[in-house]
């Protein structure tokens, strides 16, 4: 059993190929109509309203399922993903939502676009935690960090693309096409990840060494590695007996070991969907309060949100120079100053300028966290579900915040606001500053062995993997 006990090792010591950017496109394909179909939710409800197919409740309805809907499947997905493998996960929420969308488009009245929107919202919380999960499984140390912050820039790009074709169809051919483009988009890439591989990593922490070791040969074959020279260069460990495989239970995110980690996972999270929909979400409300027209707030708010993409490649840029742990702390307390200066802004340039610096702190910290740290920080046998505990927690969050912000708002205006991000950024830097593991140009499996939950393959692993490094 060459190379069974360096699996990890193997897949971070392979050079960056034409196979790593084929696993990429894949995941942030799927992803990208996960994302689309959260942002054609405006134009789709604003047409109901207008033709008198919905009400302003029932919208509220359709928002809420939606959260309550991606909840739902970023918890089922870690526990599925751990359970039965990335590749399960990622066919069958993309599948759940691919025919929900379809299904969408054909909804008789809107109470059952309803249902369907639940159902479809299960497969997009889903999709963020197991695409980012299997995608930090793959790709080799040096370039992990890089990668999340690419994916993370290209799903952000379908705001536009919603936006755009929101303007372009639903006036013209209805609010039905937009759901079908998102679900034959989603059905096209499920067919195409039909090829993609199982995680050579889940697959070891299962005890199939076998199997991932077969895997990884053949990656190594399309990276242009010689596996044979690998694995003559490998000492083979002995098998592992049944009793001492560990598929891990949920219990142990909890445990002394990987305490600290869930606390920083669940942190990052809560924090980062907290500033994005007390900012992003409002800011063209805060504009209109602030004395501003609508069409002015809106070519304000587009300047502004100009700031997420060069935020990602920002993140892309120092994701392996600074690393993780402290560009979270530090672009939380830029982010911080900006918020604290904000209120003081008075003329259109400087709020602009303002609005612009915090939204591009706001892409950075997602590329940070969701897209790259939080899957970093637990076992490959509790990954996903570590990931899906923490995005349930933000998730259930953010379905709070848009109330706290209102309230804060109406008691202390555009300060008030400020306030609640300030503080939470705040609390991010500490709480990550003080518990949080760096993790940057570093194996999965080492990263794992400081925890001391390492199971017996896993030990084995993380020596091989650092004395490669």
């Amino acid at each position: 059993m060459p190379g069974y006990a360096s699996v990890g090792a193997r897949l971070d010591g392979l050079p960056l190929s034409g196979f790593h950017w084929r696993m990429l496109g894949l995941i942030a394909a799927g992803m990208y109509f996960d994302s689309f179909d959260i942002y054609i939710a405006g134009a789709v409800l604003a047409a109901m309203i207008h033709s008198g197919e919905s009400t302003l409740s029932l919208n509220a309805a359709f928002v809420s399922v939606t959260f309550i809907g991606m909840m739902t499947g970023a918890w089922l997905s870690g526990v599925l993903g751990d359970r039965f493998g990335r590749r399960f996960c990622y066919q069958f929420n993309l599948g759940i939502y691919g025919f929900a969308s379809i299904a969408a488009a054909f909804a008789p009245s809107m109470p059952w676009l309803i249902v369907f929107r639940l159902i479809m919202g299960i497969g997009m919380g889903a999709e963020i935690v197991v695409g980012y999960g299997t995608l930090s499984e793959f790709i080799p140390a040096v370039w992990r960090g890089r990668f999340g912050t690419i994916l993370n820039l290209i799903i952000n790009t379908s705001l536009f693309l919603s936006t755009f074709l929101g303007w372009l169809i639903v006036p013209q051919y209805g609010w039905r096409w937009m759901f079908a483009i998102a679900g034959c988009g989603a059905l096209v890439v499920w067919f195409l990840r039909k090829s993609m591989p199982e995680s050579p990593r889940w697959l070891e922490s299962r005890g199939r060494g076998d199997e991932a070791a077969g895997i990884v040969s053949r990656i190594e074959a399309a990276c242009g590695v010689d596996a044979a020279t690998v694995n003559a260069n490998e000492a083979a460990p002995r098998r592992l007996e049944a009793s001492e495989q560990d598929h891990g239970r949920l219990s142990e995110l909890f445990s002394r070991q990987l305490l600290s980690r869930t606390i920083t996972g669940i942190t990052v999270l809560v924090a980062l969907f907290t500033v994005n929909y007390a900012f992003v979400s409002w800011i063209p409300t805060f504009l209109v309060k602030q004395g501003h027209s609508v069409s002015s707030s809106l070519g304000l708010t587009a300047v502004m949100f100009a700031g997420g993409p060069v935020g990602s490649l920002i993140a892309f840029v120092l994701a392996e120079r600074i690393g993780r742990k402290w560009g979270i702390v530090l672009f939380s307390l830029i982010c911080a100053a900006f918020g604290v200066a904000y209120p003081f802004a008075q003329s259109a340039v400087a709020i602009t300028a303002l609005g612009f610096a915090i939204t591009c702190c706001i892409y950075v910290l997602s590329s940070f966290s969701v897209a790259t740290y939080v899957p970093e920080l637990f076992p490959t046998r509790l990954r996903l579900r570590g990931a899906g505990l923490s995005n349930t927690v933000g998730r259930a969050v953010s379905i709070a915040i848009p109330y706290a912000v209102a309230a804060s708002f109406m008691k202390f205006g555009i300060a008030g606001v400020l306030t609640l991000i300030v503080g939470t950024l705040l609390a991010q830097a500490l709480i990550v500053g003080v518990i949080g593991p760096e993790t940057k140009r570093r194996s999965l499996e080492a990263i794992e062995q400081e925890t001391g939950s390492a199971t017996p393959q896993e030990a084995m692993k993380g020596g091989t993997a650092e004395a490669l490094r």
